[in-house]
C-alpha cells in the first residue's frame, strides 16, 4: 500500500516527509513532549521492556528521529543502530548519543524504511516507534524489517 503526499505539491510522501521532519529537528522533541503529554516516553520504555529480559546483540530502529529509542535500546542491546531519512534529526540524535558517552554503542545512519542497507537476518530486534505513520510504502517498510530480522 502506497500513501498519498500530504499536499498536493511536487514530491513524494518521503520527500516531504524528509523535509518536514528536517525543518522541524531543533524542536521537535518539545513538540513531542508537549502534544503526547509525556506519553511518548512511557511508550517508548514500553517497548524497550518488551525486548525481554536478556540483552539482545543487535537491535535496529527504525525511523530513529532524535534517537530516543534508540538510546533507550542501549540498555537491553551490546549494539544499536538507528536510521532516518531525516538528517536533521539524525544531527540532534548523534549529539544525545555523543552526551550520553554511547557513540561505542548507538549508531546513527541515514537510510529509507523501504530499503534498508543490510543483510538478511543482521539484527536480533527491530524497532519503530512513532515513523511507521510516515512510511511511504508501508508494506515495503515492514517487509524491509523483517527481511533484517534474525527467525
Amino acid at each position: 500500500m502506497t500513501v498519498r503526499p500530504y499536499s498536493d505539491r511536487q514530491g513524494s510522501k518521503r520527500e516531504q516527509v524528509e523535509e518536514m521532519f528536517d525543518s522541524i529537528s531543533p524542536r521537535y522533541d518539545l513538540l513531542n513532549r508537549l502534544f503526547s503529554l509525556g506519553i511518548d516516553q512511557g511508550w517508548r520504555k514500553r517497548v524497550v521492556r518488551m525486548l525481554g529480559r536478556e540483552p539482545v546483540e543487535r537491535l535496529l530502529d527504525v525511523a530513529t528521529g532524535t534517537a530516543d529509542l534508540a538510546i533507550l535500546g542501549s540498555t537491553k542491546a551490546r549494539e544499536v543502530v538507528g536510521v532516518d531519512i531525516s538528517e536533521g534529526m539524525l544531527k540532534l540524535g548523534r549529539e544525545k548519543v555523543q552526551k550520553r558517552q554511547l557513540t561505542d554503542r548507538v549508531t546513527l545512519q541515514r537510510a529509507d524504511s523501504a530499503d534498508l542497507p543490510f543483510t538478511d537476518a543482521h539484527f536480533d530486534a527491530v524497532t519503530v516507534a512513532f515513523g511507521v505513520r510516515n512510511f511511504e510504502d508501508l508494506e515495503r517498510g515492514i517487509a524491509e524489517m523483517v527481511r533484517v530480522l534474525r527467525p
